[in-house]
């Protein structure tokens, strides 16, 4: 036996082999699996764009124009007329003042933060970025500090001991806006706070965000006002804008300096004109018919409580992407295949992809899902978990679902202290006899402060423990 045959053999014992899978069709809400009709639920398709007529006519308009491949690099003769209209496009939309495209999103992360810091430099990554992001801070030679997952005080802390302490050295911080496996969004405009604190530069990958938050589509740093105030954005044309290819968008010095530095711009092929055209065309769709948005957002809110109501830990929100964790690689599988068989596709999603331990199925809506789709699918997916002895409620809720609570805690326990702290404001806490001036269980009209529709039986007893409550979410 070869040794590839032994990796090979140990992949498949550990439940981690992998195959192909043959799709036929466009990518829409049905498809051809392996010759099986299935709902699709993995599909990065987010808009439904990837097959609208439009978009398929610009593409083949292009091919007939312009001809099926750019024959070069960017650099020699591959910049064709339709590259440079759909960046000139871009950069309008994402409030730019310029847009470089590149071939995908995996040469766009390398070229750009390879381009930002190398040999001496150092670059904070948040520890569940995407694997471009991963391996462009490999291939930059520059030391990599890999910060706690969204967390802030973490990244301060890092930045306040690595970098600048014999002057010289770049900072870059790297993040992925929305992150693919869990669709939990990055805290950017902390990240930007402190960007400006340490004077590190900023690049956020809107992969998974761009055409599914903000206004109008525009991304994760558009929702969180912080347009202008980010170094590098970058945007990919394969998912939302249902093409091929990627772009970052930047101030006009840095997209000049991305085209004389970024190697994977360089040296690499420019993309072809009807993947540019296509985009293009979903560009245009997208800035005329932003209600696609809207639908994408509310078929991510059908899913989710159709889920729910199955038993899966998922909340209520307008997040695209809802992983349910099963946890152990080969369970997962087990669970993929059932739920393939009964009509339903979402690819098991195993280590190295995520952390081991926490394999999942990784389940997306698109726009173009109807409800009852979504609602068919989410039975489905109960259905097979139950069979196999997997109950739904049991399973470990995503890091979206944990964010939520925390924030729903924090709010509350915010909420109650304001309301304490004007209460204070307004009244003395004592008499002159040292009585406390109203009564404790009274609110600011003097009127009994247990709702009406409680017994006195079941009235709390003690006030609520949010420090507790807290701490348990965290450690959850």
């Amino acid at each position: 036996m070869s040794e590839i045959e032994q990796r090979l053999e140990e992949l498949e014992r550990l439940g981690l082999g992998r195959r192909l899978r043959l799709v036929s069709g466009p990518q829409g809400p049905t498809v051809l699996l392996d010759g099986k009709p299935v709902l699709l639920l993995c599909s990065n398709n987010y808009l439904g764009l990837a097959d609208h007529p439009r978009v398929r006519e610009a593409a083949a308009d292009a091919a007939m124009r312009w001809g099926v491949g750019a024959g070069s690099s960017r650099l020699v003769s591959g910049t064709m007329t339709i590259h440079g209209r759909l960046e000139e496009r871009l950069a309008d939309f994402e409030h730019s003042e310029g847009c470089l495209l590149f071939g995908s999103g995996y040469l766009a992360n390398i070229g750009v933060i390879g381009a930002l810091a190398g040999r001496g430099d150092v670059i904070f990554s948040d520890e569940l970025n995407h694997a471009s992001i991963i391996d462009g801070c490999r291939l930059s030679r520059a030391e990599v500090i890999v910060y706690r997952h969204r967390d802030m005080e973490h990244l301060e802390w890092s930045l306040r001991r690595h970098g600048r302490r014999d002057g010289g050295q770049r900072r870059l911080i790297v993040t992925d806006s929305v992150f693919s496996m869990d669709g939990d969004v990055a805290p950017l405009a902390d990240i930007a706070e402190l960007a400006d604190m340490f004077e590190a530069c900023v690049v956020v990958d809107e992969a998974h965000a761009t055409g599914n938050l903000g206004p109008g589509g525009r991304g994760a740093v558009a929702e969180a006002g912080l347009e202008g105030e980010i170094d590098v954005i970058v945007g990919t044309l394969g998912k939302a804008l249902g093409s091929y290819g990627a772009y970052a968008c930047a101030s006009a010095e840095m997209i000049r300096y991305l085209i004389n530095t970024a190697r994977s711009l360089i040296f690499s092929t420019a993309p072809s004109p009807p993947a540019a055209a296509g985009a293009l065309a979903a560009l245009e769709l997208l800035q005329e018919r932003p209600h696609r948005v809207q639908r994408l957002r509310s078929n991510a809110r059908a899913l989710r409580r159709a889920l729910a109501a199955e038993g899966f830990p998922v909340a209520d929100v307008e997040m695209h992407i809802v992983p349910l964790i099963v946890g152990e690689e080969r369970a997962t599988m087990r669970v993929c295949q059932e739920a393939i068989a009964r009509g339903a596709f979402a690819q098991a999603i195993r280590p190295p992809t995520v952390p081991s331990g926490t394999s999942r199925l990784r389940l997306t809506a698109m726009a173009s899902h109807t409800a009852s789709e979504l609602e068919l699918a989410a039975s489905v997916f109960g259905e097979v978990a139950r069979d196999l002895g997997i109950e739904p409620a049991s399973m470990s809720p995503p890091l979206l679902e944990r964010a939520t609570a925390i924030e729903e805690l924090e709010t509350a326990e915010a909420e109650v202290a304001e309301i304490e702290i004007a209460r204070l404001r307004r009244e003395p806490l004592f008499d002159g006899g040292g009585i406390p001036s109203v009564p404790f269980d009274l609110d600011d009209e003097g009127t009994s402060a247990i709702p009406a529709d409680l017994d006195a039986e079941d009235a709390p007893t003690a006030p609520f423990d949010f420090e507790r409550e807290l701490q348990s979410v965290r450690a959850a």
